[in-house]
C-alpha cells in the first residue's frame, strides 16, 4: 500500500504495534475486507497466519480486492486459531449479532452498468441472509466493505435494508485518501455508522462497542 502515497509509510508495522498496544486477548475485532493482496488462498496465507498471531478474535468479510477469498470450506482448512469469516452467515459475540456482507458500488456511480447491477443485487440477498442467520434477540453490528451511501451521502438501498432488518451500528470501509472526504458517519434514521479504513483510523484499532 507505500505507492498511495507517504501516509502508508511502515503501514503492516504500524498497524501490528497499534493493535498491540490496545487489543486484548478478550476482544474481538472487526475487519471489513480488504486483507491480503494475494490472488489465491495460498499466496494470502502467511497474512492471515500474521493476523492469526495477534492479540483478539478476529471476524473477517471479504473485500472487493480480496480475490483469495474462496468458499468457507476452504477457508476453514487453514484451521486458524483465532479468525472467523463472515459470509451468509451471522455469530454472536459478547452479547452482540454481528453480520455483514461486501456490499457494492452505489447504482448512482458514474461506473456502474449491467454487470454491477447483477452483483448489487446478490449483495443484498446476501446481507439478507446474514440478517437471517442471527438466533434470538440482541443489538446488531453489521459489517460492509463499501461504504452504504449514494453519491449525496443518503444511505442507498443497503442503509434501507440495514434499516428494515434492525441494525444498530454499521462499520464500513473501501475509502482510503481523497475518498475520505466521502466518508458519511452519525445516526441517520435507525443506524449509526462509522468508516473505519485503516488510514481514516491512522491505522489504530477503535473501540466500536462496550
Amino acid at each position: 500500500m507505500e505507492v498511495f502515497g507517504p501516509t502508508w509509510e511502515n503501514y503492516e508495522n504500524r498497524i501490528e504495534e497499534n493493535w498491540r498496544q490496545v487489543v486484548t486477548e478478550s476482544d474481538t475485532v472487526l475487519i471489513p475486507g480488504d486483507i491480503s493482496w494475494g490472488m489465491q488462498l495460498e499466496d494470502a496465507a502467511e497474512d492471515l497466519r500474521r493476523l492469526d498471531d495477534l492479540p483478539g478474535q478476529k471476524l473477517l468479510l471479504k473485500g472487493n480486492h480480496d480475490y483469495w477469498w474462496g468458499s468457507l470450506s476452504k477457508l476453514k482448512r487453514l484451521e486458524l486459531k483465532t479468525i472467523r469469516f463472515l459470509q451468509n452467515n451471522a455469530y454472536m459475540v459478547e452479547g452482540v449479532h454481528l453480520i455483514g456482507t461486501r456490499g457494492w458500488s452505489s447504482r448512482d456511480s458514474q461506473e456502474f452498468n449491467d454487470g454491477d447491477e447483477v452483483v448489487f443485487k446478490r449483495e443484498l440477498i446476501r446481507l439478507q441472509l446474514s440478517a437471517d442467520a442471527r438466533k434470538g434477540t440482541a443489538p446488531t453490528i453489521a459489517m460492509l466493505h463499501y461504504p452504504p451511501f449514494d453519491k449525496t451521502g443518503r444511505p442507498n438501498e443497503f442503509g434501507e435494508l440495514l434499516e428494515q432488518i434492525g441494525v444498530d451500528l454499521c462499520i464500513y470501509g473501501h475509502l482510503h485518501s481523497e475518498g475520505l472526504y466521502a466518508a458519511v458517519e452519525g445516526v441517520i434514521n435507525t443506524v449509526e455508522y462509522r468508516c473505519i479504513s485503516a488510514d481514516y483510523l491512522s491505522f489504530r484499532p477503535v473501540l466500536l462497542w462496550r
